[in-house]
């Protein structure tokens, strides 16, 4: 029997959130494909900056309910 989008979202919201993120990224993958050397190292070091700017203070997180009540308001819901 397939599952609906609204049973695999009840179902994987009982998930580690490791699991649904391997899941998510997964699924990308198999839709889009990877991301070539180029693009994938500029990723890396993108990824490497954030963290230090985290880490050192210069920059801070937006929790992600403030983050999702500013995108519902952009898009109108």
């Amino acid at each position: 029997m397939r599952m609906t989008v609204d049973q695999i979202v009840q179902e994987t919201s009982q998930w580690p959130i490791d699991v649904v993120a391997e899941l998510v990224d997964r699924i990308t993958l198999a839709k889009h494909g990877g991301l070539d050397a180029k693009r994938e190292a500029a990723w890396a070091e993108t990824a490497l900056r954030r963290s230090a700017e985290l880490d050192s203070g210069k920059e801070t997180l937006v929790p992600g309910p403030e983050v999702s009540a500013r995108i519902r308001k952009i898009v109108g819901r």
